[in-house]
């Protein structure tokens, strides 16, 4: 699908895509373990997945709420504001994983992760 396509996409597939990560998001949270590919250690592996599903989160937000160029800050703000609101939520949820627990260290790599992808989509849309 080229990137045109992607943007005329209903608001009803865009709100339901994010809706189906924030899904996948709570599913990964409900496991007490998650894979891990070998070699790599845990921390290396938590931090990049942490970043990588909030930046993907941050994306697909973007990406669901309108596009009016006099409102741009305000969907930059509202992605972010939302992704960092869900990481707060999904860090509670971990709370109730048995050997899961909440991190402000992971909160603070899902903020990151959201952040850096947003800003990447801004630079691009100059």
């Amino acid at each position: 699908m080229s990137p045109s396509e992607l943007t005329r996409q209903p608001t009803a597939v865009r709100l339901l895509t994010v809706l189906a990560w924030m899904g996948l998001i709570f599913a990964l949270s409900s496991r007490s373990k998650l894979p891990r590919p070998p070699g790599l250690g845990p921390d290396l592996v938590g931090i990049a997945g942490h970043f990588t599903v909030y930046a993907v989160l941050a994306a697909l937000l973007w990406w669901a709420l309108p596009a009016r160029t006099s409102e741009q800050w305000q969907r930059f703000a509202l992605a972010l504001a939302v992704s960092v609101a869900y990481g707060m939520s999904d860090e509670w949820h971990q709370s109730f994983v048995p050997g899961r627990d909440p991190a402000l260290f992971d909160l603070g790599v899902d903020a990151l992760g959201a952040v850096t992808i947003l800003v990447v989509l801004r630079l691009l849309r100059r």
